[in-house]
């Protein structure tokens, strides 16, 4: 019997790194850790500071009540205005996205898109001004013309603000806020569908929507959950805009055309923090922590649901 010599087969060098590698690899690295650090930097101080307002008494602080019945009708001013904004701008912020991408011109998706980015870097104030001076006052018209029929249900009863200036008018102008945000993301997250999945769907006889249905929605539906709950952290946090339109009353009510609404975290850190001290101060800066929790758990969330659906969808 002949025997086979297999030959022995080199053994391969290390890849060579070179300096530019390692240096990207360093300041890599170093970003993620700082980022980190400062994260860690925050939530040490939030909770270091904000304990001593939790475990205050009612006298002891300005609003004369324990914790959690002070916070907790700001955490529901809070969902209820970010969670109304979401659901009013995902649907167009994913209609918006989707023209520029697959429908429009190609002339006028450049031009739409550069307005998009341009709404992005409207400061906060400014959409706050626009609430104030222009919204409020347009919205009165509808407020009683709901209220006038839709005044069975709970979220149109009682008597609709004379200003505007309710729940569902900070609602919108977050809504308005964060849509640039979501469509920008969307619109990319669209322009990376794999052009022959869209050209095999309309090959085997499907209309543009049917190819838009079943080619680009399943390969974007991470990123579509990106950019909704990405717009979400945006509206909770929001700060001046919402303390500039919102007329708060610091109340639990799914009330939303009415003078009475509840307040939310972040205006009334900004509105109450000038004019506190002592405990009031650390009561401020615990409220500050539950927000930074809720936001916390948000972007978690989305994440789990993002990993979910990844095998799912087509960009795998």
């Amino acid at each position: 019997m002949t025997s086979t010599i297999v030959p022995e087969q080199p053994e391969q060098a290390a890849p060579v790194r070179r300096l530019g590698d390692r240096v990207f690899s360093g300041m890599s690295t170093s970003a993620a850790i700082t980022i980190l650090l400062v994260l860690a930097g925050v939530a040490i101080f939030l909770t270091v500071e904000g304990i001593p307002g939790m475990v205050a008494s009612p006298d002891e602080v300005k609003s004369g009540q324990h914790f959690l019945p002070y916070v907790w009708p700001l955490v529901f001013g809070t969902l209820l205005a970010a969670f109304l904004a979401l659901i009013m701008s995902v649907p167009v912020a994913i209609g918006v996205a989707l023209y520029i991408s697959h429908y429009a011109p190609r002339r006028l998706a450049a031009v739409m898109g550069y307005l998009i980015d341009l709404l992005a870097a409207v400061p906060s104030v400014v959409y706050g001004l626009w609430g104030i001076g222009f919204l409020a006052g347009q919205l009165v018209p509808a407020y009683e013309w709901l209220h006038a029929h839709l005044g069975f249900l709970p979220f149109f009863s009682g008597e609709p603000s004379a200003t505007g200036r309710t729940i569902f008018t900070a609602s919108l102008v977050l809504a308005v806020m964060i849509l640039p945000i979501m469509t920008a993301i969307c619109r990319e997250i669209f322009l990376q569908t794999p052009r022959l999945h869209e050209e095999a769907a309309l090959a085997l006889g499907a209309t543009r929507w049917e190819m838009t249905r079943m080619a680009v929605f399943p390969y974007a539906r991470s990123g579509i959950v990106s950019a909704a709950m990405l717009g979400l952290g945006r509206a909770l946090g929001e700060t001046m805009a919402v303390a500039m339109v919102l007329s708060a009353s610091g109340v639990v009510t799914f009330n939303l055309i009415s003078s009475t609404n509840p307040s939310t975290i972040a205006a009334n850190i900004a509105l109450s923090f000038k004019e506190a001290s002592g405990l009031s101060v650390n009561a401020l800066i615990a409220s500050g922590l539950v927000l930074f929790v809720i936001t916390f758990a948000v972007n978690f969330a989305a994440r789990l649901i993002v990993d979910r659906r990844k095998e799912f969808s087509g960009a795998n």
